[in-house]
């Protein structure tokens, strides 16, 4: 189903198209209306509808013959969308766990997912790898604030053919603003806001310039944003000394805390800095080059967690005993060259991206939950740092077809390199002198633990397509990709109580192909159905884990991979998809529609190692996904305009599936886990001109979803996490350069817990330690805020 959320600032098609079609999420119109100067004017029902190019071709989103949502950067301004897990509430089907500002959120597409939702700790600089994301021509995951976007598409479905691997649900696509050779603008946006459980105020404020120079064949955009968000999370249990406080005092004793404790109020915060520097060559009419630098510099304070089950916390209180910041840097250069060769487009994308992190985080409760003697340390303590680094390579030459004959078609080349390197290390302060006597006993001191790897990734692929139209009404195309991969890793485990493990090494290969089939017939003006069969997949290649010495001595600490925990292979999708889009009543009413049934086999899902408990990835069975797809919009009413989206998903296992859920085996008929069987959402706009010239725009909607599954079937102590519905209110004035908005998200101060880590069966008591692995990540509290935006120009 395509939803077409709003028209676009840039590239228009006129359409016929009722104003419904700008409105699905509650923007209203993203292009000025042509308004009367009379008070109490409404907007123009015909406006222009918004052009995509998900299919590599510039083509409005009702002619396209599969499924996408689209939304413009007008929109995403307007309800202040400005991470996925907002953003995502709004379209049916794609799914964003909430885990804080902390923690890359898990995203999922139509229910594929099996892992439990346990605050991301397998994710590192990625969204779950089921759903590939695109900074314009690029893949690469980033939760990129949504600044200065001409529109972000989201492709529902296996997209393996065009887009390659991370497709098994689909793609997310962030298309920046191209720079304006022709028109010098400037905007100026500033927004204050309030939690209702912080301490401090947030805000944040961002700008966007564009200068056209060079006789029309050069511009330059550039555009600078900044966040300040206060957090909510309160840390009342953090140690002053570690490994001399006593983590756990007599809490009746209020000296006693205070000797050992303090807090720490609002630890979630979070700071980010992120822009954009693009400079845009017209070299010869048919010739265009478009250089960009996007980065993004992201610190979090800590968790966005309560543990009122595990230590008897607040709603919005972490039983944490260390501070637990979070640093990500993203950066992309970018080329991308645009050439008319007249029979076809040419182009060459390349990207030069780079990621790092560094993150501190509590490990008590895994150490003293392995029994090797760390509880008997009555002020025992642990935590953990890790970094991690990225460099990825990425090249596409694609060629598209010109021309509106019967026959079109696409055909290209495609790399990626990916090489990373991680490092995590467990200290433990003071736990030498105790268990020693001496607190120089270990050549590491108080390094505990630590595991680096080293992983390389060669991707090459071959794709096109071929479209034939056999009518002006009936058109089909297929497609396919050829693709090969090389992976090696190397690891290493360092135990100071063991002899140092040698490096692992592994390295894989594999190669496959893709089939995608898709077919549209236009019953007349207003109505279309498509029939779609895709693939997608998912790289596989080898843990990282030193492997095992058979057989293996189980009375000394050991951290090792069985032979059956090293190998990982690739998973797959296959999609079968009927879907309609129409209009009716004169373009003032839209309503689009899919059924769809997916295959997934070979899944990857994230385990432990049985000695030692190291992070590996595993294959586990089948499953399948069925689901519906609706939206409708509408503008009937003088003033008024409505839009409502539901998706229903049923997603369950198809075999039996051995240790598929830490360790438990699951079977056929588990329901997967990580997503709402039911969503919704319902907006209502209203617009008017008022006598004193001043433009009035108002919006409420509300985003619902239903209960989700922790853990697949609830095997293994998987808990069910209850729905929840969000309301959001606002009211703007307008006029001329000017605009001020008022608004309330989460209106009613809804508490809901978004995700959890591990399950309640590690709320237990270690030696009169109380554990505290287990935790739940919050819903954000009510926000109360207000913004203003100066505007020089058309955006």
């Amino acid at each position: 189903m395509k939803l077409n959320f709003a028209p676009s600032a840039g590239r228009l098609v006129v359409k016929p198209l009722a104003a419904a079609v700008a409105t699905l999420i509650g923007g209203g119109l993203s292009v000025a209306p042509a308004l009367s100067q009379e008070p109490g004017a409404v907007r123009q029902v015909d406006i222009e509808e918004l052009v995509v190019t998900a299919s590599r071709r510039e083509t409005t989103v009702q002619e396209l013959p599969f499924n996408i949502a689209a939304v413009t950067g007008e929109t995403l301004d307007r309800q202040r969308l400005t991470s996925l897990v907002e953003f995502s509430r709004w379209v049916p089907g794609l799914s964003v766990i909430e885990q804080g500002g902390r923690t890359p959120s898990l995203m999922t597409v139509r229910g594929l997912n099996v892992r439990s939702i346990d605050d991301g700790q397998f994710l590192g600089n990625g969204g779950g790898d089921t759903v590939a994301t695109y900074l314009g021509e690029i893949p690469l995951y980033v939760d990129f604030k949504m600044k200065d976007l001409d529109r972000v598409e989201v492709l529902l479905g296996p997209q393996g053919t065009l887009y390659g691997e991370g497709t098994l649900g689909g793609a997310v696509r962030y298309i920046p603003h191209a720079p304006d050779t022709e028109n010098l603008t400037f905007d100026l946006h500033g927004d204050l806001s309030s939690l209702s459980q912080a301490d401090d105020k947030s805000y944040q404020a961002d700008a966007v310039v564009n200068v056209p120079f060079g006789d029309g064949r050069l511009a330059f955009r550039g555009a600078v944003a900044y966040l300040d968000d206060s957090g909510f999370i309160d840390y009342p249990y953090l140690l002053r000394q570690p490994g001399v406080s006593n983590p756990q005092p007599n809490f009746n004793n209020p000296a006693e805390v205070a000797a050992n404790l303090y807090r720490q109020n609002d630890v979630d915060w979070e700071q980010t800095l992120s822009g954009r520097l693009a400079l845009l060559w017209r070299i010869t009419d048919s010739v265009d080059a478009t250089f960009n630098y996007y980065f993004q510099d992201q610190e979090n304070g800590g968790r966005t967690i309560n543990q009122r089950q595990a230590f008897n916390t607040g709603r919005y209180e972490s039983g944490q005993r260390f501070l637990e910041p979070n640093d990500r840097e993203n950066q992309l250069l970018s080329v991308e060259l645009v050439a008319d060769l007249g029979f076809a487009t040419l182009t060459s994308a390349t990207g030069f991206s780079n990621y790092d992190q560094v993150g501190q985080r509590d490990q008590t409760d895994l150490l003293l939950d392995f029994g090797f003697g760390y509880e008997l340390f009555p002020s025992f303590a642990a935590y953990t740092r890790e970094t991690s680094t990225e460099d990825r390579t990425n090249e596409e030459l694609r060629l598209v077809s010109n021309g509106t004959g019967r026959l079109s078609w696409i055909a290209g080349l495609f790399y990626n390199k990916l090489e990373t390197k991680d490092s995590s290390s467990e200290f433990t302060p003071g736990y030498p002198e105790f268990f020693f006597g001496d607190p120089n006993a270990l050549p590491t001191g108080d390094l505990e633990f630590r595991q680096t790897r080293h992983l390389e990734l060669d991707e090459r692929a071959l794709f096109g397509e071929l479209g034939y139209r056999f009518t002006d009404r009936w058109q089909a195309t297929i497609g396919g990709r050829w693709f090969n991969y090389d992976f090696s890793q190397i690891g290493n485990v360092l135990l100071p109580y063991v002899p140092e493990s040698d490096d692992s090494v592994s390295a894989v290969d594999d190669h496959g192909f893709l089939a995608k089939l898709n077919t549209s017939y236009r019953f007349n003006d207003a109505v279309m159905g498509y029939v779609t069969i895709s693939e997608g997949y998912r790289v596989g290649g080898a843990n990282g884990a030193p492997p095992c010495i058979l057989p293996v001595n189980l009375s000394v600490q050991a951290a090792c991979a069985l032979p059956n925990e090293i190998p990982i292979d690739p998973d797959t999708t296959t999609n079968y998809e009927v879907g309609v889009h129409s209009t009716w009543n004169g373009g003032k009413l839209l309503f689009n529609g899919a059924l769809y049934h997916i295959d997934w086999q070979h899944i990857q899902t994230e385990s432990t190692t049985v000695n030692g408990a190291l992070r590996i990835i595993v294959n586990g069975g089948k499953a399948k996904s069925n689901g519906v797809e609706l939206a409708f919009q509408s503008h009937g009413l003088e003033h008024w305009s409505f839009t409502s989206t539901y998706a229903y998903n049923e997603a369950e296992l198809t075999t039996f599936a051995q240790g598929l859920v830490g360790g438990v085996d699951a079977l056929p008929g588990d329901r997967l886990s990580g997503t709402p069987q039911n969503q919704a959402s319902f907006y209502v706009n209203y617009y008017r001109r008022l006598a004193s010239g001043w433009d009035l725009d108002a919006g409420y909607g509300l985003t619902s979803s239903s209960d989700v599954w922790t853990k697949v079937g609830l095997r293994d102590n998987g808990e069910v996490l209850g729905g929840y519905t969000v309301h959001n209110v606002s009211a703007s004035l307008s006029k001329d350069r000017w605009s001020a908005t008022v608004y309330v998200d989460n209106l009613t101060d809804k508490f809901a817990e978004t995700a959890v880590r591990l399950d309640p069966s590690f709320i237990r008591n270690v030696n009169g330690f109380d554990l505290r692995r287990y935790f739940r990540n919050d819903l954000r509290p009510r926000n109360l805020g207000v913004e203003f935006r100066y505007r020089v120009g058309n955006k």
